[in-house]
């Protein structure tokens, strides 16, 4: 994992930074950040989209065991349909940065770097493949996300939120074309738009 290179330059406090919900049609894009301690090591961190749900849960418990500092940062619908869904990714990720109680030396991004953060930092493509870090911060947001869903849908049951998580499946859209849209899904995004 590339955390050993910045943890043998004398970089402390290391901060992995990923983001899960960019694509579905309802509900929140969510960032997490994880500073872990110098060296760990936690066996099957990876790409949180590669892993069971189950096995993400077990390693959640192990990440908020293990972890110096983690960061949450959530931007509902109502925002991403105001400032896009990139803008609403970097404003989750700098919410989710400063919503840390240990503030990190360094940052590293799955994929680019975040505009606007006053912090040194790098993007890393594939970095929740490569990095520790960055493979714990995937493994936080897509529990925390997934959670928020399954709340969402014994509001709204007949979206099947708890199964799709907001995703675009044939169920979802057959819903939404019957009921409608909710509070919780994305009017900037089709086909929400075109029922709206």
């Amino acid at each position: 994992m590339i955390d050993i290179d910045y943890w043998t330059k004398g970089v402390g406090f290391l901060c992995g930074i990923d983001e899960v919900g960019r694509g579905p049609l309802a509900g929140p894009v969510v960032a997490a950040s994880v500073i872990l301690p110098e060296g760990c090591h936690i066996e099957g961190i990876k790409d949180s989209k590669k892993l069971s749900p189950e096995r993400r849960e077990e390693l959640f418990g192990k990440i908020l065991n293990k972890a110096i500092s983690i960061g949450l940062g959530i931007v509902e619908p109502i925002l991403i349909d105001r400032i896009n869904i990139l803008q609403a990714t970097y404003e989750a990720m700098r919410r989710a940065i400063l919503s840390m109680r240990v503030f990190p030396e360094y940052v590293i991004v799955d994929g680019r770097p975040i505009p606007g953060l006053p912090l040194p930092q790098e993007g890393i493509v594939k970095g929740d493949s490569l990095s520790i870090s960055i493979g714990a911060a995937s493994i936080v947001a897509k529990v925390v996300r997934d959670r928020i869903m399954e709340m969402y849908d014994l509001i709204f049951p007949q979206y099947g939120f708890a199964r799709n998580k907001g995703y675009g499946t044939k169920e979802h859209i057959e819903a939404l074309f019957r009921y409608g849209p909710c509070p919780i899904h994305r009017r900037s995004f089709r086909p929400v738009s075109e029922i709206s």
